[in-house]
């Protein structure tokens, strides 16, 4: 039984890293693509990369929740297998794919099945004891650091052989773990734990509107949506930019998202342990989002490609931030509603994943086009950077607002 549950949570685990590490494989060459099917233009496929961005987005902020219910009905290994066969057969839909229409239907299916992380997370809380809970979730978070590091990295070496090449390299990489889980993954969820599927619960807007119930979680809530808009605008015009104003290929793009990546797993994973308890919640938060405004400006000004990786390291500190908020909006919450809460904010970052992309290639590409009145490629980095400065004037105001009764206070002074 020990061996069959340390079998399921590795392939859970390997599930998790292949989401990642399959949009990390496209990432460097997606907007490339995009490029070559609108006549080389790089102003016209910033709109169209920013619209299929905000595409797959929108798709998992409706599905994630439908997914949890329909695995809370039917149990998570079908779940999880369907949805791990979908995004197989997306990848070798989108090698293939003819036109920009077929890559907008790829990446509605690739949203949808993308969001079966609900189940996944259900299937580690299934399996996992009390006591060993919180090191098994450690999983998502190792998941998803790895794959961002090593899906940029492979896809721009991939793309130098063939701007095709990294779908085919996913479609067979999720297909064959596909082919693993049928055999070795056991469903966790027994027939009598089974709820009923429920529309209410599988509602991501019910979800926000509950925040209501809880002032400094509400407060800060207008910080973590800013905080990701800039940080979706980032990564969604990063390959455009990266492109049109150093020349890089996709083998370079791809190394500079896996120092992201390294950087990420090095702070939030390691220092910011040290960092926060050191500076205390408040201020680690309000430090963390300067920092990320100092480095969008810097990304903005860079004139020399090498100036780039600098610029990552040293604003990759500003990542204290987000564990920081996390923990003001955990110790502001009762233990009864920490997954509703959490769950609330997952909705909101995805409803920023709708917004920011149109929104930054957009302000990138009016920018660049030959109409403007001033070409200024780093425009939609600056714009990040007063998203973040304007998310700290937000959580200055709500470190005013008292945690309820039932919530341990903040450790910050």
């Amino acid at each position: 039984m020990k061996g069959t549950r340390k079998a399921a949570l590795g392939f859970v685990f390997v599930t998790l890293f292949l989401d990642i590490f399959g949009i990390g494989l496209i990432i460097p060459i997606l907007p490339r693509l995009v490029e070559d099917f609108q006549g080389g233009d790089v102003s016209a496929a910033s709109h169209t990369v920013g619209w299929l961005a905000s595409l797959y987005s929108l798709m998992q902020f409706l599905f994630a929740p439908v997914l949890g219910s329909l695995s809370d009905r039917y149990g998570r290994r079908p779940v999880i297998l369907a949805s791990l066969f979908g995004s197989g057969l997306d990848y070798v839909l989108l090698a293939f794919a003819p036109n920009l229409a077929w890559f907008f239907v790829g990446r509605i299916i690739s949203g949808i099945t993308g969001a079966n992380i609900t189940a996944a997370s259900a299937y580690i809380a299934d399996v996992s004891p009390p006591e060993k809970r919180a090191a098994n979730f450690g999983l998502i978070g190792a998941a998803f650091g790895l794959g961002f590091i090593a899906g940029p990295a492979l896809g721009g070496i991939l793309g130098d052989v063939g701007l095709r090449v990294p779908f085919m390299v996913a479609a067979g990489l999720t297909l064959v773990n596909w082919l693993y889980g049928v055999f070795v993954l056991p469903e966790s969820l027994a027939p009598a734990n089974r709820g009923t599927f429920s529309w209410s619960r599988a509602n991501p807007v019910g979800s926000l509107l509950a925040l209501r119930r809880f002032p400094l979680v509400l407060g800060l809530a207008g910080t973590f949506f800013l905080l990701n808009v800039a940080q979706y605008g980032l990564h969604s015009t990063w390959v455009l930019y990266t492109g049109y104003r150093y020349g890089w290929t996709p083998r370079q793009v791809g190394w500079s998202l896996a120092v992201v990546g390294i950087m990420a797993a090095i702070i939030q994973g390691g220092l910011a342990r040290r960092i926060i308890p050191w500076l205390g919640e408040h201020r680690s938060l309000t430090l963390g989002l300067f920092i990320s405004a100092l480095g969008m400006v810097g990304y903005g000004v860079a004139t020399e490609g090498w100036m780039i990786y600098v610029i990552l390291v040293a604003a990759s500190f500003g990542g204290i931030a987000g564990p920081a908020a996390q923990g003001l909006v955990s110790r502001s919450t009762p233990d009864n509603q920490q997954g509703a809460v959490q769950g609330a904010l997952a909705s909101l970052g995805s409803v920023a994943g709708v917004v920011a992309p149109p929104i930054a290639t957009s302000l990138f590409g009016v920018c660049i086009s030959p109409t403007a009145p001033i070409r200024l490629p780093g425009a939609p980095f600056f714009f990040g950077a007063l998203l973040m400065l304007t998310a700290m004037i937000l959580a200055q105001r709500s470190f005013r607002i008292k945690p309820p009764p039932s919530a341990a206070p903040s450790i910050s002074p």
